[in-house]
């Protein structure tokens, strides 16, 4: 049975998370919330897990697999239970997320954009372009013509899911020594 201690450390881990993705306002990964956490010592890597997972079953979170990795946004009841209890998470806490959210919001931002898609040019013609944004800076931008909307498909399809794989590829066959 737990004591009241440590129900009331539990809501304010829990409530740590809401207040973090709340300020965030924008869809955060799993892996930039962990990332702050730990550097932070609010709590260890195996209560964070569990935390995110209650609040989702409890609806105070949402989650989304994008591209592989989990995105979180905070819901309507996760904001109303942030205003139930606003004194449970102490201020000093709150001064710390508080003075690391414009940064975290640069680097959710600055982080790498992987887009493929195509248009028709004609019936028989399509272009696809692929990219790869990283940091504010275009790490590749093709464009590449080809003949059907199936393999304009494959290709996007492809990209999204290897880009990094391809883009390697692409590198050490156009630095390949050639006769």
């Amino acid at each position: 049975m737990h004591s009241l201690g440590s129900n009331t450390e539990l809501a304010k881990n829990k409530l740590i998370l809401l207040y973090l993705i709340n300020s965030i306002d924008m869809p955060v990964s799993n892996l930039t919330i962990t990332k702050l956490i730990l550097e932070n010592k609010f709590m260890n890597y195996f209560l964070l897990q569990q935390f995110l997972n209650e609040l989702c079953d409890s609806n105070f979170l949402s989650s989304e697999l994008i591209d592989g990795k989990t995105f979180y946004t905070i819901t309507p009841g996760g904001r109303q239970a942030l205003e139930y209890f606003p004194n449970i998470i102490p201020q000093g806490i709150k001064a710390r997320i508080d003075s690391t959210i414009p940064s975290i919001r640069r680097n959710i931002k600055n982080e790498t954009l992987i887009t493929a898609d195509f248009i028709p040019e004609s019936e028989d013609k399509f272009i696809v372009s692929c990219k790869v944004h990283e940091d504010n800076f275009n790490l590749i931008d093709l464009s590449i013509a080809v003949g059907s909307k199936n393999d304009a498909r494959t290709i996007c399809e492809n990209w999204k899911k290897h880009s990094q794989a391809i883009y390697a590829e692409i590198v050490e066959s156009l630095t390949k020594k050639r006769d």
